[in-house]
């Protein structure tokens, strides 16, 4: 059994919320560096190129990438063999929320009840996923989430019949309702079976992982690279002015489902998608 203590966890978070806004991971802005090369378009060579001059700046100033400093999501893998030590987990966790987005001077932009809408001042809560594994570490991800690509995300509860070509014309339909308002170019991340609550969160997860891997199962990976690639010859491209940069990846997680459902989610993510990694 080994103790960690809450104070370790809400240092951590704090830190992860503000790096995660100041300068995107190596795989999206790899992407994003490859995408200024390959764009077709020349508006769409032009604005992928203010979109990386944007990058540079965030990281040499330290300030935030995008006005729209999201809702910190926080998926937490918590070894079986951890004694958590210390304040409630779950305030820990807001507190480090709390502190990166005030102290990192990030826009706070959650409201404490959806529909009387008074803002918290704070940016929390954030939403908590977790999950008990083996071990004895703590595995934390902090994704902050923008909105204007949050709204433009979907479940769609398919009948089995509807299959494979169902779920690629679902994902297509998608992107194409999106359109600018997504801010293109996007990450796409997709979840397929389980429930309908099940379906959603691996497309949440599917938007963490790196857009350099493949799923595993090889025929989802293929679906991958033909989404991808049908998604890019939609011409939407950069800024939705055109172009053949839709889409910087697009990740598909797949679980176990009903023999009478086939749930599928879209979870859109502007060329910001932000997500950091960290095991204590």
């Amino acid at each position: 059994m080994r103790t960690i203590s809450t104070d370790i966890i809400t240092q951590n978070i704090k830190e992860m919320c503000i790096e995660a806004n100041y300068e995107l991971s190596d795989d999206v802005k790899g992407r994003m560096l490859e995408s200024v090369q390959t764009e077709s378009a020349e508006i769409g060579k032009q604005i992928l190129s203010q979109l990386e001059q944007n990058l540079e700046i965030a990281k040499s100033d330290q300030i935030p990438i995008c006005q729209d400093t999201g809702m910190a999501v926080v998926f937490l893998k918590i070894g079986q063999d951890v004694h958590i030590e210390g304040d409630y987990l779950e305030d820990a966790v807001n507190e480090g929320i709390r502190q990166g987005y005030v102290e990192g001077y990030l826009r706070k932009s959650v409201v404490g009840d959806p529909l009387i809408r008074e803002n918290t001042k704070d940016n929390t809560p954030g939403v908590i996923h977790y999950e008990i594994v083996p071990g004895d570490k703590i595995d934390i991800t902090v994704a902050p989430k923008g909105f204007g690509s949050e709204n433009m995300s979907r479940v769609c509860m398919l009948k089995p019949a509807d299959g494979i070509e169902g779920v690629k014309e679902a994902v297509i339909e998608t992107v194409k309702l999106a359109g600018p308002n997504a801010c293109p170019p996007v990450v796409v991340g997709v979840g397929i079976g389980g429930t309908f609550e099940k379906c959603t969160l691996l497309a949440k997860k599917a938007l963490t992982r790196d857009l350099n891997t493949h799923n595993e199962i090889p025929y989802v990976a293929e679906m991958e690279e033909e989404l991808l690639n049908k998604i890019n010859a939609l011409d939407i491209g950069p800024g939705g002015l055109g172009g053949s940069t839709t889409a910087l990846g697009v990740n598909v997680e797949v679980y176990p489902t009903h023999i009478a459902g086939l749930p599928v989610a879209i979870n859109m993510c502007c060329h910001v998608n932000r997500h950091i990694h960290r095991v204590i």
